[in-house]
């Protein structure tokens, strides 16, 4: 299984590797992945993978079997060999915007207390797509709120429980399409906010900002009908 540095800190932009695995395909599998897998509708990171005589460009990273995460390469290129060390550079700025609109996504679904039945994060934008039958009524108090949300600068951490605590706790699973992440015995929670101002608690395996303030403005985009009982919000993150 690859170690997930990103949950570690999802700040750190370089870190050092070593080759334990190439697939068929021409991916590259390392111990440890700085590069976030695709999944819970965010995407792959990207970057680059230098080593002594040669270097990489890295398009995004996926999951692969038993837990390994497998770096794609851009374009065909010679890859490291199996045990060669290597070094990872991270796109910082496509990461960092990624971060942002998830977080994002996760005040927003705060500001539309709703059941989630499906969401995209993209670089400067993203949606959920909520169980509503009807569109919102005040769709500038609903902005209005979200930017209240990034104004108060509230902190964003993780904590852990177990899957039998979260067997137990079904209601902090606010996505119907995407469950969280099985398998080790554990899971992971964001929480926006701490204390009294505590806002938000959900299983989460994606990357997260520190503070809210760090998100900037959010402005909401389309409010479209995705069929009799579904609405898809846009949002934009300047």
């Amino acid at each position: 299984m690859t170690e997930r540095l990103f949950l570690e800190d999802a700040y750190r932009r370089e870190a050092p590797g070593e080759v334990i695995g190439l697939t068929e395909e021409g991916g590259i599998i390392l111990d440890a992945s700085l590069y976030y897998a695709t999944g819970g509708g965010q995407p792959g990171d990207s970057g680059r993978l230098s080593w002594p005589g040669g270097e990489i460009e890295i398009a995004t990273a996926v999951k692969g079997e038993d837990g390994a995460i497998v770096l794609v390469p851009a374009e065909p290129k010679p890859l490291p060999m199996v045990g060669a060390h290597v070094t990872q550079h991270l796109d910082w700025e496509r990461r960092h915007r990624h971060m942002r609109v998830h977080t994002a996504l996760h005040l927003l679904s705060v500001a539309l207390p709703l059941p989630v039945t499906g969401g995209q994060i993209g670089a400067g934008k993203g949606r959920l797509d909520f169980l509503m039958p009807e569109p919102p009524e005040d769709r500038e108090a609903m902005e209005a709120q979200l930017n209240a949300f990034v104004a108060a600068d509230l902190p964003v951490s993780e904590d852990w429980i177990t899957e039998a605590q979260l067997d137990a706790n079904p209601e902090l699973v606010k996505t119907m399409s995407v469950q969280p992440p099985r398998g080790a015995g554990h899971v992971r929670l964001v929480r926006i906010g701490e204390g009294d101002e505590q806002i938000d608690l959900q299983p989460c395996g994606g990357t997260h900002v520190a503070r809210t303030g760090e998100i900037g403005e959010i402005r909401l985009g389309k409010i479209e009908n995705k069929g009799k009982q579904n609405r898809r919000v846009n949002l934009l993150v300047e």
